[in-house]
């Protein structure tokens, strides 16, 4: 009895440690992805939450497979129940249905599927997730991610995974350099999956000239977490952003953390209006068109914002797509096109995100 509660103590102060340390607190840290010189860093190596970032080691364990020839692209993938139990983010596929390695590595990357991430970490893992997150662990241990512990394929909370911006930096480097051949994936704007159009749900593919992947995450309990690769005058950084309260905070403290890397690396600055439209659906009362905006330093300077739509949601099983407001009238916005805004849009903030969609 006294070992036990001895042990349930320890486990108890260990989750309220990690907590402490990811609460109402950011990491970051941006590193040159060719050298892996260090160009700016805040509290790097707290243990943190990793939620979907998690993706990017599944997505380096199939890179990996597939270069081994243990799998092919055109593989069916099995979908068990155990799969389609996952909370969503998710495709919503069924048990017994399959889809291919390239179309859970698409939903990976684009709607950030949990469905679609089990699937695959249990193709990779002789069947059983579990055993994929040991793969996952050690692969993680190996490449120099010493304070980082998974337990599932999708980023789906659970106390003992854990990780740092210092290593997810790590991994981010390793995908761009271990696996040209693959990375281009990161960069898809959306795909198509049995007559439904995935969009990409990373707002830095529109919103930072230069930004080419990889991957957002969220959890309640990890906070708005980002990573970032961008390249510029043939020079590539990777940032990582983790415990953001908002994705607009997050995405302009990405945004502030590569402008500094690229200007600590000699090149030259390049002028960023950013204003992020984001569409909600909160209830049938609220309006679609929900705006959230960041006027960036350039906007400051009196350079138009620009507006664009980080990514559609979903309200009774269609997608929606987001109508930023330029001018006082919404305005439909189409693939990744941009529309000008007016000095007027710069003053409205309105944020409702829902907590339950964990991407």
């Amino acid at each position: 009895m006294a070992l036990l509660a001895s042990v349930t103590f320890g486990t108890a102060a260990t989750h309220r440690t990690a907590h402490a340390q990811y609460a109402g607190q950011l990491s970051s840290i941006v590193m040159d992805a060719k050298t892996g010189a260090v160009l700016s860093q805040s509290s790097p190596d707290l243990r943190r939450y990793p939620a979907s970032l998690t993706k990017l080691m599944t997505l380096y364990m199939a890179f990996s497979a597939l270069r081994a020839g243990t799998i092919s692209l055109d593989q069916a993938v099995p979908v068990s129940i155990h799969a389609t139990t996952m909370e969503p983010s998710k495709l919503g596929v069924v048990p017994g249905t399959h889809l291919t390695v390239e179309q859970a590595i698409l939903a990976l990357v684009t709607k950030s599927a949990n469905d679609a991430a089990c699937a695959l970490g249990e193709l990779l893992g002789g069947g059983s997730e579990p055993q994929f997150a040991a793969m996952m662990t050690q692969q993680a241990h190996a490449l120099g991610m010493s304070s980082t512990t998974f337990r599932n394929a999708s980023g789906l909370p659970d106390p003992d995974q854990m990780t740092t911006a210092r290593d997810l930096a790590v991994l981010a480097r390793h995908l761009v350099n271990d696996f040209p051949e693959d990375y281009h994936y990161f960069s898809t704007a959306y795909f198509r999956f049995h007559g439904r159009m995935i969009p990409n749900h990373n707002p830095m593919l529109k919103a930072y000239v230069g930004a080419d992947g990889m991957k957002t995450g969220y959890t309640q309990e990890a906070g708005r977490n980002l990573v970032t690769s961008a390249i510029r005058n043939n020079v590539r950084l990777v940032g990582v952003v983790m415990g953001a309260s908002s994705n607009p905070q997050r995405t302009l403290v990405m945004a502030d953390q590569l402008d500094r890397g690229f200007d600590a690396e000699g090149v030259a600055p390049v002028e960023r209006p950013l204003v992020l439209a984001r569409n909600t659906v909160s209830g049938r009362h609220h309006h679609a068109g929900r705006v959230i905006m960041l006027a960036a330093a350039s906007a400051r300077r009196g350079h138009a914002p620009v507006e664009v739509a980080e990514a559609p949601l979903t309200r009774h099983g269609h997608h929606v797509r987001a109508t930023p407001v330029v001018g006082g009238h919404h305005v439909r916005l189409i693939g990744a096109k941009v529309h000008p805004a007016t000095a007027s849009t710069s003053s409205k903030h309105a944020t409702h995100h829902n907590t339950r969609r964990r991407t």
